[in-house]
């Protein structure tokens, strides 16, 4: 299996690239939050006992706490050892810590942003970061646009002399069509898009990034990657925890804006996409756009026929019992939010047509998995069977008998990829049961791959954003998301909750599958 497609340079090993980044300060606001502690802090970290970050480098960490430099320092170095997956090393943590800087402020507070220009300022002249700035927005959404016009009143998105200044946007950009409009509208007013990176940590990781390789670097299988030989495709984005301790949060979000608008949907678009012409940034995304674009944008009546809500109840999972949604702190007892979605895609596009793609995401179910899977159409005439040689039993609709050939692309957490197809079994009669091949990540190569932060930073450092999102694209998916919000919004609110905790969902997505005579896969 082909290691993933740089963005730019040339892979040794991990991360490592000939390309190495320039001088720069990045600025962190919210960097005493949640997000900076756990994978932030901990990503720059690997990159700088890698070798992968410039000598000539500094945080600088804006937040509304009354810390000073050591006191932020300390408690990064505390984030650092209890989430960072290398070590720590005294020596090495304290030539680290000479770069952090720590502002207190308000976001709203132009102050602010004087303070955090004097100290890029000073770092300019003590560690020679050469006037290249990458600003983190490791914030709550709503101060995005406060952020963008704050900084560029401040001067702060000016590029002068060849130095850049670029910025790095958390999801979700937006809560719907016209608000992500909006932020696009008020970040493009002041700086350029070549300086926006809008991020979605899953593209960051390895196996989403080897999709591209998998198909375009193996010859075997693209001919097969089309409506002649796929039956349907299933997506599946399942997590056996809860919402966390984030039930305000998920109130305001949902699972459909949550992981359907961003992860979901970059997962479709990466399945489905035409060969780029080239791998850089706008070659890929231009492809990307095509998908989202091609997706029928529902109405109404196709929201009530293709998509099923569900909000789980109080279950067990992992053996533990655990509370319903509704009783989760920080939810109302009588929630209408969705933590489980299911959807029928179409692609009409001259490669897909006619191929379902059928997706789903949601919170307490069984396991925790991230899954990609192709089941290929029935051969045309099924002579061998499981009984003497008499044909297999086939499922209305195809691809879903025993024998379907099935490949799984495994995201998380058993990263890999597998491959289902049929053998005969030993013995004098000619019976064919369903084998499977499998190729594991960690097994085949021997090495840990990188934190998707890792590598999203790095990309970021260098100017690179084949793995960021671009404007189309996020008012694209954010106009499929919407129109399924305004479809639910026409309907009844189902019977929540309407499915168990440890379970795969509620019926109704069983039932959705059922009507085109398919069932999910169990992963």
């Amino acid at each position: 299996m082909t290691p993933a497609i740089p963005a730019t340079g040339v892979f040794r090993e991990g991360l490592a690239r000939e390309e190495a980044p320039p001088p720069c300060g990045l600025v962190i606001f919210g960097a005493t939050g949640d997000l900076a502690r756990r994978k932030l802090l901990p990503a720059l970290w690997t990159l700088s006992r890698s070798g992968l970050l410039p000598a000539r480098f500094a945080i600088v960490g804006v937040a509304r706490g009354g810390l000073d430099d050591a006191a932020f320092a300390a408690e990064m170095k505390a984030a650092v050892a209890e989430h960072g997956r290398t070590p720590l090393d005294a020596a090495a943590w304290d030539a680290f810590a000479t770069g952090l800087r720590y502002v207190p402020g308000e976001f709203g507070d132009p102050a602010t942003f004087d303070r955090v220009k004097a100290v890029l300022a000073e770092l300019d002249a003590t560690r020679g970061t050469a006037g290249n700035r990458l600003f983190y927005f490791a914030t709550p959404p709503s101060f995005a646009a406060t952020l963008f016009e704050r900084l560029d009143a401040a001067g702060l998105l000016d590029e002068v002399d060849g130095a850049f200044a670029r910025v790095i946007v958390e999801k979700p950009f937006g809560r719907d069509l016209d608000s992500a409009r909006a932020l696009n509208a008020a970040a493009l007013a002041v700086a350029d898009e070549r300086q926006i990176f809008r991020i979605d940590h899953y593209l960051g990781k390895e196996t989403v990034q080897n999709i591209l390789v998998f198909r375009f670097a193996n010859a075997i299988f693209e001919p097969l990657w089309n409506h002649a030989y796929v039956d349907h495709v299933q997506i599946t984005v399942g997590e056996s925890i809860g919402v966390e301790g984030r039930g305000k949060f998920y109130e305001e979000a949902g699972t459909l804006r949550d992981i359907v608008q961003n992860h979901l949907l970059q997962l479709v678009a990466l399945t489905a996409m035409e060969p780029p012409v080239a791998f850089d940034a706008d070659a890929v995304r231009d492809e990307k756009i095509k998908v989202l674009r091609a997706i029928p944008v529902p109405n109404a009546r196709e929201v009530t026929l293709t998509t099923v809500r569900g909000q789980y109840d109080a279950g067990a999972t992992a053996g533990a019992d655990v509370a319903g949604y509704r009783s989760e702190p920080g939810v109302a007892p009588d929630s209408a939010t969705e933590t489980y979605v299911a959807l029928k895609l179409s692609i009409d596009n001259w490669r897909w047509a006619g191929t379902p793609f059928y997706v789903r995401a949601g919170k307490r179910l069984p396991k925790r998995v991230t899954e990609i899977a192709i089941t290929f159409k029935d051969v045309p005439h099924a002579f061998f069977g499981r009984n003497g040689g008499a044909p297999a039993a086939r499922a209305p609709g195809g691809g879903a008998g025993p024998a379907a050939n099935v490949l799984a692309l495994r995201i998380q957490p058993e990263e890999g990829i597998s491959l289902r197809f049929g053998s005969k079994v030993p013995g004098s009669r000619l019976d064919v049961e369903p084998v499977k091949m499998d190729f594991l990540y960690g097994r085949s190569f021997g090495v840990e791959p990188p934190e998707a932060y890792e590598r999203l930073l790095l990309d970021a450092f260098l100017g690179d954003s084949t793995l960021f999102i671009r404007r189309d694209e996020v008012e694209a998916a954010w106009g499929l998301v919407t129109a399924v919000h305004r479809g639910w919004a026409d309907q009844a609110t189902p019977a929540f909750p309407n499915y168990e905790a440890g379970t795969w969902g509620p019926a109704a997505a069983d039932a959705l599958l059922a009507r085109d005579g398919r069932a999910w896969r169990r992963p």
